[in-house]
C-alpha cells in the first residue's frame, strides 16, 4: 500500500544529460513529459512484478514531488511554493517495449511499475537532494537535483501550463545515468538522504 493517492503521475524523461546520453538521446529543448497511471503505484516492501511480455525491465530511481496546492499557469516561484512533500520513486520501465511501441504508455504503465516511499517534508533545500539506486546492495545510480537539466520548480511551472496540478498529484523529475535491468529475486533500493529509503523485491509474473 502507498500513502499517496494522486489523480495523475506526471513524469519527465531525459532530465539528466548523462542519462540521455547513455540511451543515445539528445537532451530535449523543453521538458519531455509522459504519464504513469495511479494503478502502477505500490509502496515500500511491495513487489515489482516483471511482466511475461517483457524481456528487459529497468530500474529508474527518481526524486518524486507531491503537489500541495492547486497549480495552473504558475511561475517557477509559484511552483516552488506549491511543492509540499518529496518521496523516493522508481520509474520502472519495460525497456524493450519502450523501444518497440513508439510511445511509452505500455512500457511505463504496468501494475507495480511505480514504487514510492512515504512522502516527507525534508529539512534541506531541494537543490541539495540526491537520489541513489542500489540493486542487491550494489550502487547503480547516483544523481543530484542540481544536475538536472530543468530544475524542479521549472518542471512544475511548465507542467502547469499544460494541465492543472491538483493537491496530491505526483511529479517524477527524471532519472540519472546508470539505469539497468532487474531480474526476479533482486532487491532494488531507491534512497534520497533526508527523505527516505524505498526497498522493493522483484518477482516474475506468475502464470494464470
Amino acid at each position: 500500500m502507498t500513502a499517496v493517492h494522486p489523480s495523475k503521475i506526471v513524469c519527465v524523461g531525459r532530465n539528466y544529460p548523462a542519462h540521455a546520453a547513455e540511451l543515445g538521446n539528445e537532451v530535449p529543448e523543453r521538458p519531455l513529459l509522459f504519464l504513469k497511471p495511479p494503478s502502477a503505484l505500490v509502496g515500500n516492501g511491495d513487489s515489482i512484478i516483471i511482466p511475461s511480455v517483457s524481456a528487459r525491465v529497468d530500474h529508474e530511481a527518481e526524486i518524486g514531488v507531491v503537489i500541495e496546492r492547486r497549480v495552473r499557469q504558475a511561475t517557477p516561484d509559484d511552483a516552488a511554493a506549491a511543492i509540499g512533500l518529496y518521496l523516493c520513486l522508481n520509474d520502472v520501465t519495460a525497456r524493450d517495449l519502450q523501444r518497440t511501441d513508439g510511445q511509452w504508455t505500455r512500457a511505463k504503465g504496468f501494475d507495480t511499475f511505480c514504487p514510492v516511499s512515504d512522502p516527507v517534508r525534508p529539512a534541506i533545500d531541494w537543490r541539495e537532494l540526491e537520489v541513489v539506486c542500489r540493486v542487491n546492495g550494489q550502487e547503480r545510480q547516483r544523481g543530484r537535483a542540481a544536475d538536472m537539466h530543468f530544475a524542479i520548480p521549472e518542471l512544475i511551472a511548465y507542467i502547469s501550463t499544460i494541465m492543472t496540478l491538483e493537491p496530491g498529484d505526483l511529479v517524477a523529475t527524471g532519472t540519472p545515468a546508470g539505469v539497468g535491468p532487474l531480474a526476479a529475486g533482486d532487491t532494488v533500493e531507491v534512497e534520497i538522504p533526508g527523505v527516505g529509503l524505498l526497498t522493493n523485491p522483484v518477482e516474475a509474473e506468475r502464470g494464470t
